[in-house]
């Protein structure tokens, strides 16, 4: 379930991405949605178009964005990457000797 809100959430992303690309900009430098579109719709029929779209796609991705992140923290169990990492394999250190202390020498001339 949780791979199809993702696939679902990807494809919104990318006509999000599309829907805002296509929208003129204010300063009128890089939109190339100005115009009438073909004569289809007004220069302001096709901003409000495009104003609307994006902010359904926007309400939409939010929406599955906190779907994913319920459906991540309800997985159960503290699943970690690091979990399922094998640990490696122990090397055994032959036994030392503990270290003798140092015997404390006598000052000479006491």
């Amino acid at each position: 379930m949780q791979e199809v809100v993702l696939v679902v959430h990807l494809l919104i992303t990318l006509a999000l991405i599309g829907v805002v690309l296509v929208q003129k900009s204010e300063g009128g430098g890089l939109g190339i949605g100005g115009g009438t579109m073909g004569g289809f719709m007004t220069a302001r029929g096709s901003a409000n178009l495009l104003t609307r779209v994006t902010a359904i796609l926007a309400a939409i991705f939010f929406c599955t964005s906190m779907i994913l992140a319920i459906m991540a923290g309800t997985k159960g169990g503290g699943d970690s990457i690091f979990d399922r990492v094998p640990a490696p394999a122990a090397v055994e250190q032959p036994a030392e000797q503990p270290a003798t202390p140092a015997q404390p020498s006598v000052p000479v001339g006491q």
